[in-house]
C-alpha cells in the first residue's frame, strides 16, 4: 500500500493554470478516489481587457472556482500579484502553510524551465515548500506532515523553455481522451480570457487551441488526446512512480525513466 495520501494539490500561478495543463489527469485521479485541490499563486488581475485589475481578480477568482466545482475541488487563491510573482521568505512560508494544511501525497507545479517568468517563480517556490514539507523546524505554523509530498511538474504549451529552447522529452505520457470533454468544461469557465488571448496573441479561439495542443502531445504516444509530465527525481524527494502506477493502462513512460 502507498504512503501517499490521494488527495492531489495543484500549485500554479494563475487562473486556468491547471485547466489547460493537468486537468484532464486531474479528472482521472479524480475518479480514482483521489480528492482534488487547486491553488493559484495570483488571481490573473492583469488577465483583463475591459476591467481594471481589481474587477479582473474578481471575476477570474469566480471562473477559477467554479471550474474547480466541476472536479468538486476545493480552491484557494494566494493572492499574490499577477505579473510579480517573486521566489521571497514570505511567499514560500505562505506555500508551506497551505501545502501542510492540505496534506497532499502528490503536489503538481509548473516547470522550472517554463516560458513564463511567474510560472518559473512558483515552480521554484513550490519546490521549496515540498521539500521542507516535514521539517519541524520551518517557521510555519501547520503542523509538519508526517510524509514528503511527491512532486511532479506540468507541461508549457509547445513544450518549450523561457527561450524557446525544447523541453526534454517527457517523462510520461497520459491518455485524456475519455476525459477530454471534462477539460474543456473546465476550461469554458474561463470566459475572460477569450479577449485577452485575442489581444495578447491575436488566437481567435483559445479553448480550441487547448485542445489542439492536447491532441498534439497525444500523437508522440499514439493517444487521441494526451497531458505529459515529468516527476522530480533529484535529491530531497522520494520518487515513488505513484501517478505512474494509478493510470498505468492509461499512459505511456519514456524508456529512460523504465
Amino acid at each position: 500500500m502507498s504512503r501517499f495520501n490521494k488527495t492531489v494539490l495543484v500549485v500554479q500561478a494563475h487562473p486556468d493554470d491547471a485547466e489547460s495543463w493537468c486537468s484532464g489527469t486531474l479528472k482521472l485521479l479524480k475518479d480514482r478516489g483521489y480528492k482534488i485541490v487547486i491553488a493559484t499563486m495570483t488571481a490573473g488581475g492583469l488577465g483583463g481587457v475591459d476591467t481594471d485589475e481589481e474587477q479582473t481578480k474578481i471575476i477570474r477568482k469566480k471562473e477559477a472556482e467554479k471550474a474547480a466545482d466541476v472536479l468538486n475541488a476545493d480552491y484557494y487563491c494566494l493572492d499574490e500579484r499577477d505579473g510579480y510573482v517573486f521566489d521571497t521568505f514570505e511567499v514560500r512560508i505562505k506555500v508551506l502553510e497551505i501545502l501542510r494544511r492540505v496534506n497532499p501525497g502528490i503536489v503538481f507545479t509548473h516547470v522550472p524551465s517554463d516560458y513564463h517568468a511567474d510560472h518559473r517563480a512558483t515552480a521554484a517556490i513550490v519546490d521549496v515548500a515540498a521539500m521542507q514539507a516535514t521539517l519541524s523546524n520551518a517557521p510555519c505554523t501547520e503542523e509538519p506532515m508526517d510524509v514528503t509530498p511527491l512532486l511532479y511538474h506540468t507541461a508549457p504549451m509547445k513544450l518549450t523553455g523561457a527561450l524557446g529552447d525544447p523541453l526534454p522529452k517527457p517523462q510520461f505520457i497520459v491518455d485524456i481522451s475519455s476525459v477530454i470533454e471534462t477539460k474543456m468544461e473546465m476550461l469554458s469557465f474561463h470566459q475572460s480570457q477569450i479577449r485577452l488571448m485575442k489581444s495578447m496573441y491575436n488566437i481567435d479561439d483559445f479553448f480550441k487551441m487547448s485542445k489542439e495542443y492536447n491532441r498534439e502531445i497525444g500523437k508522440m504516444a499514439g493517444f487521441e488526446y494526451a497531458e505529459c509530465f515529468w516527476q522530480h527525481m533529484s535529491g530531497g524527494f522520494e520518487t515513488f512512480p505513484q501517478i505512474q502506477n494509478e493510470l498505468k493502462d492509461l499512459l505511456e513512460v519514456n524508456d529512460e525513466y523504465k
